[in-house]
C-alpha cells in the first residue's frame, strides 16, 4: 500500500515531524510511504526560477495519482493550503483520505468540527495522535486487497 503524506513542510519543526512520520510510516510491513518533501531539492527549485512552482505542482500530483491513500496533516490554526488541496484531489478521485490533528485547539466550522468542515467531511477517518493512525494503517495494509474504486 503506498501512502501520500500531505503536511506543510515550510518550517525546520514542520520538516522533521513529517520526516519522522515518514519513517513511522515506511516501518510498517507492507507500507511504502511518499512524503513529497522527498520529490524535491531546495537548491534544484531555486536553479529552477519560475518553472519551480509548476515542477513541484506536476510531481505532487503524478505522487498522489499513485497512491493508495492520503495521510494529511491538519495541525496549526488552519489546516495548509497545499495540504487541503492534496485533501480534496483524493475525494474528487475516490481515494480515501485520511487525517491527523494532533494539534489541541478547534479550527472548525461548528463547535463539533476539528477543521474546516470541507476538509473534515472529505476525510474516511480522522486521528489525534501518531500511535492510532500508524496502528490502522498496519491493519489496512494487512487487510485483504480491495477492490478498486471506480
Amino acid at each position: 500500500m503506498r501512502v501520500y503524506l500531505a503536511g506543510p513542510l515550510f518550517s525546520q519543526a514542520e520538516r522533521r515531524f513529517m520526516a519522522h512520520l515518514r519513517d513511522r510510516v515506511a516501518a510498517l510491513p507492507g507500507v511504502a510511504a511518499l512524503w513529497p518533501g522527498d520529490l524535491f531539492a531546495d537548491d534544484d527549485l531555486e536553479a529552477m526560477g519560475p518553472a519551480a512552482k509548476a515542477h513541484i505542482f506536476r510531481g505532487c500530483v503524478e505522487g498522489l495519482a499513485g497512491c493508495d491513500l492520503v495521510t494529511a496533516v491538519l495541525d496549526g490554526p488552519q489546516v495548509d493550503d497545499g495540504t487541503a488541496w492534496e485533501v480534496g484531489f483524493a475525494h474528487a478521485r475516490g481515494m480515501p483520505a485520511w487525517g491527523l490533528r494532533t494539534d489541541f485547539r478547534v479550527a472548525g466550522d461548528t463547535v463539533h468540527s476539528l477543521v474546516n468542515c470541507m476538509i473534515e467531511c472529505s476525510l474516511e477517518r480522522t486521528f489525534r495522535d501518531v500511535e492510532s493512525l500508524l496502528e490502522a494503517l498496519a491493519a489496512r495494509a494487512a487487510a485483504p486487497a480491495r477492490p478498486a474504486r471506480s
